[in-house]
């Protein structure tokens, strides 16, 4: 296995994601921020966030595949959230919890960062996902 995912003894606990990741490889793989978006560009779920981050979450998936890697190899994940309140984790974590099987996503989740952002780059887009992985 190129990645090890973990949380050490003394680190907070219960998360959604390991604290974490060890990756031993050679080939480093970067999925830019993927949206909620169809391949024709065509807006997915709009006003919904579960939606959209089960949708960012499937495009993420296929940009890692298109590099022959999957969930299992991902380091990092870092989720862009737009006007970003505690309220909304239930919604978050829907999305993700919806597609995770999907998509082989593991729970936890590997190491992950959600940033409260005023906006992204259209007023419809509601979450970006990277993806940092690492394949031998």
């Amino acid at each position: 296995m190129t990645v090890q995912h973990f949380t050490p003894e003394g680190m907070m606990q219960p998360v959604p994601y390991h604290h974490v990741a060890v990756g031993k490889g050679t080939t480093q793989v970067h999925v830019s921020g993927q949206v909620a978006r169809r391949a024709d560009g065509t807006p997915v779920a709009p006003g919904d966030l579960a939606g959209q981050v089960a949708h960012a979450l499937r495009n993420t998936a296929l940009g890692l595949a298109g590099a022959g890697a999957s969930f299992a190899d991902v380091l990092r994940l870092t989720f862009y959230v737009t006007r970003w309140s505690p309220e909304k984790i239930g919604d978050f974590m829907a999305g993700v919890e919806a597609v995770a099987e999907e998509v082989g996503l593991p729970l936890p989740m590997p190491p992950a960062s959600l940033i409260g952002v005023d906006h992204l780059f259209e007023p419809d887009v509601l979450v970006e996902v990277e993806a940092t992985a690492l394949l031998d």
